[in-house]
């Protein structure tokens, strides 16, 4: 049985600046819930900075990713290890503010996946005009071909249940895991209850985006072509 309420997952890669301020503020927010969590920061597999010590000065659990250092291999760990009846996926360079995350457990027990959406009515994204229309593009292809009913496919800041993420067999190394944890979800459950929320997606605090616009794009072409015809 889990041992926990709900487990927050949270992949990092050269992120001590922004858990500084984000693990106190997530904490915070945590204990006013009044429920049994765990925070688990997913690092790289050989330390790169200090996240190690921030985590132990804020009383949370530092892990290291399996496998190698791609992203998919900080999921796959953190979604392994996790303990709790429910898992929030967010991220580390403060885009994912903690204090949102009581709206995504208002829905918890009504639905099997609940999204901090940018794209529907009342939610907005800080990134750049570029980044927003690749994204724009991303998720109108996604949720068409893959038949997904949401709007905001690829935004990580999500919570589903632990029991239906751990049923599944993931292989993309990149961001597009986030896209194949939803699909995957979707087509062992036909009737998977899934529920969006408007959300302001903010720009990272400190440090640099792990993303590369081309390895983003040709990683996604690649990943539709693989879900909708393969595995």
């Amino acid at each position: 049985m889990p041992g926990y309420d709900l487990s927050v997952i949270i992949p990092a890669y050269l992120e001590e600046e922004n858990l500084r301020i984000i693990l106190p503020r997530l904490k915070t927010v945590l204990a006013a819930l009044k429920i049994k969590y765990e925070i688990n920061v997913i690092d790289t597999l050989v330390p790169l900075d200090n996240s190690q010590e921030v985590c132990q000065a804020n009383d949370v659990n530092y892990r290291q990713r399996e496998q190698s250092n791609f992203y998919g291999d900080a999921v796959r760990t953190g979604i392994k290890q996790a303990r709790g009846q429910q898992i929030i996926f967010m991220d580390a360079d403060g885009s994912h503010t903690p204090e949102f995350i009581p709206r995504l457990l208002e829905y918890g027990h009504e639905y099997d996946v609940v999204i901090a959406s940018r794209y529907v009515a009342g939610g907005l994204t800080d990134n750049s005009f570029v980044l927003i229309l690749m994204s724009q593009i991303v998720n109108i292809v996604y949720s068409k071909v893959l038949n997904l009913p949401c709007k905001d496919v690829s935004n990580s800041f999500k919570l589903y249940q632990s029991s239906m993420l751990k049923s599944l067999e993931l292989y993309s190394n990149n961001f597009d895991i986030v896209e194949e944890m939803l699909f995957k979800m979707k087509k062992q459950n036909k009737d998977l209850k899934i529920k969006e929320i408007p959300y302001t997606f903010k720009e990272r605090m400190f440090g640099h985006t792990k993303r590369n616009l081309i390895v983003f794009a040709f990683s996604y072409i690649y990943s539709l072509i693989k879900l909708k015809y393969g595995k």
